[in-house]
């Protein structure tokens, strides 16, 4: 099978091959036992710390890697490739993006002990706070709090600035975690909902998701929103991977029917080159935009309007380009996908749940497409 070397393991930064393939077969090997739980578990998410992912977006200044955002997408994406949840649980090491918003005083505290944090958050529906003295008196229900059972520091929304949710960032002891994911995809995400009563937060333990950095490195003048879609859009990519790779396993093998062998068949072939050309495509569009904005914020120029939409619609096409390659492998399988326990049915049941995010929605093409017409995206785009 053909890839490219974007993906390889020697293209991934600071890791040592054999002990990313070791995470990555790990994970393969427990992906039920994730469906299963409901939930990434937490020995789980000690092995991520240990190659990186939860310090790819933590400040150089306090012991983290800030990662150009292509080397950790690249992570992602082959996490991804042994379990979907996996890899979007795991693309939440790329929230210090979002907390470095807090002000420096609450940084240098929160990474006193370890640049290693693990954070998630269930920001919606926003709910109203009292306003009191130092900050504020929560209360209050949380949808989508994903990898909530494995995280260090819970987020909940309680209100909005211009347009964007203020975070507040809970110790786990002071939230309840409901546990109500019953879903048709992505079961190993753990996506529960939060409830906090009557908890006091500090207003220095909050911030604006999608605020100004309070800390001046090149990764945290990367645009925060178009990088959160980008973390989770890149699931699809490792997805689509796992879904082709898996034909071509099957390809050799003889129908249920008696029916000629896949690779025997000219449509078969046909459509498995489409799939990899789609999705070759998407790869390249995905990251060479990321590189593109990467490398100007590097040489110090101010990101502009029209290269955060670039991002987000490189992270709209990609969760819908990998979502169709899913569906084009599920289809080319025939009734052999249709059992529970084959593999394609899971990268097809979690390809289309994470085009339902609302990052990724098709109705955010009308964004990108307002940018590039020069006419004011709705509000929130950019």
């Amino acid at each position: 099978m053909l890839r490219s070397a974007l993906v390889q393991p020697d293209a991934l930064p600071d890791v040592q091959p054999a002990l990313f393939q070791q995470v990555l077969d790990e994970v393969r090997q427990r992906r039920d036992e994730f469906d299963a739980g409901s939930h990434v578990p937490r020995d789980m998410i000690e092995r991520f710390k240990q190659v990186g992912i939860y310090r790819a977006a933590t400040p150089r200044c306090f012991g983290g890697d800030a990662l150009a955002p292509a080397k950790f997408l690249q992570m992602i994406e082959r996490i991804s490739e042994a379990d979907g949840s996996a890899g979007w649980v795991a693309s939440f090491g790329s929230a210090g993006v979002y907390l470095a918003a807090l002000p420096q005083e609450t940084l240098t505290e929160l990474y006193a002990d370890s640049p290693d944090l693990v954070f998630a958050g269930g920001l919606f529906p926003l709910q109203p706070a009292e306003t009191v003295e130092g900050g504020w008196q929560v209360t209050g229900t949380w949808k989508f709090a994903s990898g909530c059972k494995g995280a260090d520091l819970l987020g909940v929304g309680i209100g909005a600035a211009g347009g964007k949710p203020r975070t507040a960032v809970f110790n786990p002891s002071q939230v309840e975690i409901i546990e109500n994911w019953d879903v048709v995809g992505l079961k190993g995400t753990g996506s529960h909902d939060l409830r906090v009563t009557d908890q006091f937060i500090d207003e220095r333990w909050t911030f604006i998701r999608g605020g100004a950095a309070t800390i001046d490195e090149p990764l945290f003048r990367y645009p925060s929103i178009a990088y959160a879609a980008q973390v989770l859009a890149v699931v699809n990519l490792g997805l689509a991977r796992a879904a082709l790779d898996e034909i071509s396993a099957m390809a050799s093998g003889s129908g249920i029917t008696g029916a000629p062998k896949l690779a025997d068949r000219a449509y078969v072939r046909i459509e498995i080159a489409k799939a990899e050309a789609r999705l070759s495509a998407a790869r390249g569009f995905f990251y060479g935009a990321t590189e593109q904005v990467w490398n100007s914020i590097l040489a110090g120029n101010p990101v502009t309007a029209e290269q955060t939409s670039l991002l987000r619609l490189t992270a709209i096409h990609v969760s819908q380009a990998g979502a169709a390659v899913v569906q084009s492998a599920y289809s080319l399988a025939g009734t052999t996908a249709i059992y529970l326990r084959h593999p394609l049915q899971r990268y097809l049941r979690d390809a289309m749940v994470v085009t339902q995010h609302a990052f990724l929605s098709e109705g955010l093409y009308d964004g990108a497409g307002s940018v590039f017409l020069g006419v004011p995206p709705f509000p929130g785009y950019i």
